[in-house]
C-alpha cells in the first residue's frame, strides 16, 4: 500500500482485494446454507472493485439506473434493484436486465406494470414493517421513511402485483445502516425471516427471497467490531428452510477495511492558537468526516525529499487540524489529531476509507481535481 500511494502524484484511493474477498468469505461463514450475498454497490462503485466482488458473492444491489447499467456490464447473474424514486427508464431498463426490482409504493408498483407491457418481472415487496428499532447511522424502516410499504398496504400490493402479471418473490425488509450491534442485527434476521413467513403464508406468496438487506457496520474509529461470532451465534436458531432464503446486501462491511485515501501535505501553518496541515485532497474526495461530523484516524507517511531551497513547514508534538483544498472553512478531515511531527511534503493516509469515500463527495466543487485509483490485488492467485 505504502509504494502505491507514494507512486502516485495526485490524491489516491488504494483498495485492496485481498481484504474484500476476506470480508465476503468472513460474513458468509455466518449465514446459513443457500443465503445469498449481493454486495451494495453504493458502498464502493469502483469497476474494478465490483469486477472482483462478482468472484465471491452472488449478485448485485442497485439503487440506480446508472448503477444497473454498471452491473449488466460487469456481468452480475443476480441482480436486485432498489431505491423510492425509479423512473419509468429505470424499470424499463431493469425489465430487461431481468433484475429483482425491490418495489418500494403502490405507485411504482403499478408503473412497472405499466412498462413491462406484460414481459415476465420478478419483485420483491419493500415493506416497512413495525419491528423494534436498531442501532446504526440511518433508520430506513419501523419509522416515518420515505422507503418501502406499509403493513396495511401489503394485501392490496400482493392483488395489484398478481393481476398485472408480476412475479412477487418475496419481500425486501432492509432497516438499518451501520449496525455494530451484532446480537442484534440476527435478532432482526431471525424476526425478519419470521414475519416474512407468517405473511407469505397469509398472502399466499411462494416466499423464495427473504431479503433482510445489509446495516454490517463498521466503526472507522476502530473502537468497535462487529462481532461475526455474535451474530452466527444469533442465527443459530433459524430454520434451515427460511435461512436458505436469506438474502443479505453488505456495502460498506466488504469495502470499507479495504481502502486508504491519502493526499499530501502542501502547507503547515499556524493560525489563531491551532496548527493545520493543508492537504491537496479533501472533502471533494473524502467527504464523511466533514459531514457526519467526526475526526478521521490518520497516519503520517514520511516524505524525506524536499525539493526547495528553504525551510520546510513542520510541527512536531502537537495537535493539528487537517484541512483541505478548498475554499471552504468546513474543509476538514481531521481535528485535533496529536502528532509527532508533520511535514510539508508528508502524506497523510486515511484507513478504512473503502466505503463512502469517494462515492458520497462532490467530486467538482471547484473543478478540483480527481484522485487516482489503485488496486492492489496481488494474493488473489488462490481465488
Amino acid at each position: 500500500m505504502t509504494d502505491a500511494v507514494l507512486a502516485s502524484s495526485r490524491p489516491v484511493y488504494v483498495y485492496d482485494l485481498t481484504t474484500v474477498r476476506d470480508n465476503v468469505r468472513a460474513l458468509r461463514g455466518t449465514l446459513p446454507a443457500g443465503a445469498r450475498i449481493a454486495y451494495a454497490m453504493k458502498a464502493n462503485g469502483n469497476d474494478g472493485v465490483v469486477a472482483a466482488v462478482l468472484r465471491w458473492c452472488d449478485g448485485l444491489e442497485v439503487a440506480s439506473g446508472g448503477e444497473l447499467a454498471a452491473a449488466v456490464a460487469a456481468g452480475s447473474p443476480f441482480t436486485l434493484f432498489s431505491g423510492p424514486a425509479k423512473t419509468d427508464g429505470d424499470l424499463r431498463a431493469a425489465v430487461a436486465a431481468g433484475a429483482v426490482v425491490n418495489v418500494e409504493s403502490l405507485h411504482e408498483l403499478r408503473r412497472l406494470v405499466h412498462v413491462a407491457g406484460g414481459r415476465p418481472v420478478r419483485v420483491c415487496l419493500r415493506v416497512n414493517r413495525a419491528h423494534a428499532a436498531l442501532p446504526g447511522s440511518h433508520r430506513m424502516s419501523g419509522a416515518a421513511t420515505a422507503f418501502g410499504i406499509e403493513e396495511p398496504l401489503l394485501a392490496g400490493a400482493v392483488a395489484a402485483a398478481r393481476a398485472g402479471g408480476l412475479d412477487v418473490a418475496g419481500f425486501h425488509l432492509h432497516a438499518v445502516s451501520n449496525n455494530l450491534d451484532a446480537a442484534a442485527h440476527a435478532a432482526f434476521v431471525t424476526d425478519a425471516a419470521g414475519w416474512a413467513a407468517r405473511t407469505a403464508a397469509a398472502l399466499d406468496v411462494p416466499l423464495e427471497i427473504i431479503n433482510v438487506g445489509g446495516g454490517f457496520g463498521v466503526d472507522v474509529l476502530g473502537r468497535e467490531r462487529f462481532d461475526l461470532g455474535a451474530f452466527a451465534a444469533g442465527l443459530a436458531g433459524l430454520p434451515p428452510e427460511l435461512g436458505s432464503r436469506l438474502v443479505v446486501e453488505p456495502g460498506r462491511f466488504v469495502t470499507a477495511t479495504a481502502g486508504w485515501y491519502a493526499a499530501e501535505v502542501v502547507d503547515v501553518k499556524r493560525n489563531h492558537g491551532r496548527w493545520f496541515a493543508v492537504v491537496r485532497g479533501g472533502t471533494h474526495h473524502f467527504r464523511l468526516p466533514a459531514s457526519w461530523g467526526y475526526s478521521h484516524p490518520f497516519t503520517v507517511l514520511p516524505v524525506d525529499d524536499w525539493p526547495y531551497p528553504f525551510e520546510r513547514p513542520t510541527v512536531t508534538g502537537a495537535p493539528v487540524d487537517v484541512a483541505g483544498e478548498q475554499c471552504n472553512p468546513r474543509d476538514v478531515l481531521a481535528r485535533d489529531v496529536a502528532v509527532a511531527a508533520v511535514r510539508a511534503g508528508d502524506v497523510l493516509v486515511f484507513a478504512n476509507t473503502g466505503a463512502y469515500g469517494w462515492e458520497v463527495a462532490h467530486h467538482d466543487f471547484l473543478r478540483l481535481g480527481h484522485p487516482s485509483f489503485v488496486l492492489l490485488d496481488a494474493d488473489l492467485s488462490a481465488g
